[in-house]
């Protein structure tokens, strides 16, 4: 562990994992119980596709994906509040066009290289000191936005219709979700990659749901869950040389099987004990 930190490379991916992990289980929790989790395979796919653009033209990827996934976050929403098209429809059309886009420019231009895959499934060598800076920055605004309306977004996520009668903005309070979320999975992509961020917000807040109910206990635990299983995929990946988003994955897989066998176990205690108490 002390040699694995003596690296500058994996003390700027502890610092940059560790706030996105946070953030992004925090935003999971919303989007799995609002069924819209995969808006985060459609936004990684935009952010790649800019990516791309960035690096054809030798432009700072995240000053330009971070305002594209945003605008991208804006048109999801349009169109499946719209009626025009079902949220999962929406993402759909958005994750494969943005991910051609980017394939058909990297391609065109030097070929399906080593930045193809860096973008595709992450590397945590490619977390520069600039990107750590603006990471930091954002991620810390993400999780103060998140805390300041927490109350607001809990109202949105469990029961739009009551929200808006009550007053609430619902409209806002669900693009502010949105842009929160498109700005996690621009900070996360670069090391976690396009194929696999969404994983990232999906999987905490699956495993937290499976044993508790409450929804500060089940956001707790997903921000416990995902940060624990980003260091721990972090030091499998230095350890064997794997790629580090693939590692963070399967930690993340392997904790939500032991929270289901948890669960069964449970659920097999209570049933043996209300038929005794029969």
């Amino acid at each position: 562990m002390l040699e694995m930190l003596s690296y500058p490379f994996i003390i700027r991916a502890l610092v940059v994992g560790t706030l996105v992990s946070l953030c992004s289980a925090l935003l999971g929790v919303n989007l799995v119980l609002k069924r819209y989790s995969m808006i985060g395979d459609g936004l990684s796919h935009v952010a790649f596709s800019a990516m791309a653009v960035a690096t054809v033209m030798n432009w700072a990827p995240l000053w330009v994906a971070i305002p594209v996934v945003i605008a991208a976050s804006f048109i999801l929403l349009q169109l499946s509040s719209g009626g025009k098209l079902s949220g999962d429809s929406a993402i759909a059309l958005l994750s494969t066009g943005a991910l051609a886009i980017g394939i058909f420019i990297i391609s065109m231009k030097s070929g399906i290289n080593t930045d193809i895959n860096n973008y595709m499934f992450g590397s945590v060598l490619a977390i520069s000191k600039s990107d750590v800076s603006l990471s930091v920055m954002l991620s810390l605004v993400v999780l103060v936005l998140y805390v300041l309306f927490y109350n607001k977004i809990f109202a949105v996520t469990f029961d739009e219709p009551f929200a808006r009668a009550t007053g609430v903005k619902v409209d806002f309070y669900n693009m502010l979700i949105a842009v929160l979320t498109a700005v996690t999975i621009v900070l996360g992509m670069r090391m976690i990659g396009a194929l696999l961020i969404s994983s990232l917000i999906i999987f905490p807040a699956m495993s937290s749901m499976r044993l508790f109910k409450c929804f500060s206990s089940v956001v707790i635990c997903s921000a416990v869950i995902s940060v624990m299983c980003f260091i721990a995929g972090l030091v499998v990946s230095f350890e064997y040389s794997a790629p580090t988003g693939a590692s963070v994955v399967i930690i993340n897989i392997a904790v939500f099987a032991v929270f289901c066998a948890i669960d069964f176990i449970k659920g097999r205690i209570h049933l043996k004990d209300s038929a005794f108490d029969k």
